[in-house]
């Protein structure tokens, strides 16, 4: 029995093909666009009015929704709906139980799971997010919910607007899969 637990690690397949070029080249190319155009409004409209548009789990997003587009999980609806659903759950959790940081960060990321995959909004970066809204400090804190509209909604928005710009301009790309 022991040994069956352990056999389940080795894996069922081969690792996948390598990338070509044009791919990896339309990622970089979406990837920084997306992200430059969130921290640009973030550094230098936003910068001094206590709000941001950038946010760490943006960069995982970047990798699914520039690099794995064919993914389920790089798919606008799990890209805006994981992101802000995990952002209030997050805010919630921080308010419940902020005089305990330890449970309200694993209270956030595991109902956040639960609930990205019971909506089937199931965006791994939003796991990041609800713990943002627990660790990201006094001023994620100080947003309050709003954190679920900015930095998380509009922030996401803008990179799901370069993601379907870039990402149609190949013949060989094509994005989004579903939209619901």
């Amino acid at each position: 029995m022991l040994r069956d637990y352990f056999n389940k690690m080795q894996g069922v397949t081969k690792s996948p093909p390598a990338v070509n070029l044009s791919e990896i080249m339309w990622s970089w190319i979406g990837a920084f666009l997306g992200i430059a155009t969130v921290a640009l409004i973030s550094y230098k409209v936003l910068e001094g009015k206590g709000l941001t548009m950038i946010i760490g789990s943006f960069g995982a997003s970047a990798v699914l929704i520039y690099g794995a587009i064919k993914s389920p999980l790089a798919q606008p609806r799990n890209l805006l709906g994981g992101h802000i659903f995990s952002a209030v759950i997050g805010v919630t959790s921080y308010q419940l139980f902020n005089p305990h940081i330890w449970f309200a960060a694993a209270i956030a990321v595991a109902t956040a799971v639960a609930f990205m995959h019971a909506t089937k909004t199931l965006h791994p970066p939003g796991g990041a997010t609800a713990l943002i809204a627990v660790i990201g400090g006094e001023s994620v804190h100080k947003l309050g919910y709003l954190y679920a509209i900015i930095p998380t909604a509009a922030g996401a928005s803008i990179m799901l607007i370069v993601a379907l710009l870039v990402n149609n301009i190949p013949r060989s790309r094509r994005y989004p899969e579903f939209w619901l």
